[in-house]
C-alpha cells in the first residue's frame, strides 16, 4: 500500500536443515583427482534431512524458492510495466546441480539434497521469469556468494573443528576463488548486480562472488546448465501449487 513500485527485491531466505558430510564420498573425490570440485560445490559430500512444514510442503523447497515465488506473484503488478526496470536478484549456489532436481519430485521429498534442489529450482525458476516479464520491465538474476561462513554454514561441522579448519581454508582460496569465506566478501555479485543495467545481462548467466588468495573481491559470470523446456514445465507446477495454496488461505487473503 506504501509503495507505487518496487526497483529490486532480494530473494534471500534459505536453510540448509541437518546437514550431514559424506566422509565416503570426499576419501572418493581425494582418490579420483575430484576434490577441489568437491570442495567449492559440495557435489556428492552434502546430504540433509528435510521434513514438512506445517503447510504441507517439504521445508527447504518452501523455504529456499516457494516462498519467494508466491511473493514475487503477490507483488507483480509493482514490480511489471514501470518506467524504470525492476530487479529480482536471488541467492542461488554452485551446489546448485541438475542430477538432484527431478519434475516429479520437484520438492524433492524422495531424495538427501533438498537444497541442492531447491537452488537449482531457483535457477530455473529465473530462466523463465526473464522469458516471460523481461518486455514487461521485470529482470531477474541469479547469485552465488560462494563459501560464506556463516549460521548455516557452522551447522555441518563442530566449531572447534572449523576453528582448525579456518588456515587450510585460506589456504585453498588461492586455488578455489568461491571461498569467500566472509558475508562482506560474499555479497560482492549482490552489490555488483545493483550497479549493472539488467538489459544488459545474460538470463542464462549466474553472478558468483570470488576473492583471489590475496584477498581482492571480484565478480564470475558463469553459464546456468539448464534445459529451458524442463524450466517451463517446472514454472507450470509452481503455478498449480501455488494455486492450491491460495486456495488454502483464501479467507486471511481476502
Amino acid at each position: 500500500c506504501r509503495f507505487q513500485r518496487l526497483d529490486f527485491v532480494y530473494l534471500n531466505a534459505g536453510i540448509m536443515p541437518n546437514p550431514h558430510v559424506n566422509f565416503k564420498a570426499l576419501w572418493h573425490g581425494l582418490l579420483t583427482g575430484k576434490v577441489l570440485h568437491m570442495l567449492t560445490t559440495a557435489e556428492g559430500i552434502m546430504t540433509q534431512t528435510d521434513r514438512l512444514n506445517g503447510d504441507g510442503l517439504q521445508e527447504v523447497f518452501a523455504t529456499n524458492l516457494f516462498g519467494h515465488f508466491i511473493l514475487i506473484r503477490q507483488l507483480e503488478s509493482l514490480l511489471c510495466s514501470n518506467e524504470k526496470p525492476s530487479r529480482l536478484i536471488w541467492t542461488s549456489s554452485s551446489n546448485a546441480r541438475e542430477s538432484a532436481f527431478s519434475l516429479s519430485d520437484y520438492q524433492h521429498a524422495k531424495g538427501q539434497e533438498s537444497y541442492s534442489s531447491s537452488k537449482y529450482a531457483t535457477d530455473l525458476t529465473s530462466v523463465v521469469l526473464n522469458r516471460k516479464f523481461n518486455k514487461q520491465g521485470l529482470y531477474s538474476s541469479v547469485v552465488c556468494p560462494g563459501l560464506v561462513m556463516s549460521n548455516m554454514t557452522y551447522r555441518i561441522l563442530p566449531v572447534f573443528l572449523w576453528k582448525l579448519l579456518m588456515p587450510i581454508m585460506w589456504l585453498i582460496r588461492f586455488f578455489a576463488k568461491t571461498y569467500t569465506l566472509t558475508p562482506y566478501n560474499g555479497a560482492e555479485a549482490h552489490v555488483w548486480l545493483f550497479k549493472q543495467k539488467p538489459e544488459y545481462l545474460d538470463a542464462l548467466v549466474k553472478y558468483h562472488s570470488c576473492t583471489s588468495g590475496l584477498g581482492k573481491n571480484y565478480v564470475e559470470p558463469r553459464k546456468i546448465d539448464v534445459d529451458e523446456e524442463t524450466a517451463e514445465k517446472f514454472y507450470q507446477k509452481l503455478l498449480e501449487l501455488e494455486k492450491q495454496a491460495l486456495e488454502r488461505y483464501s479467507d486471511l487473503l481476502d
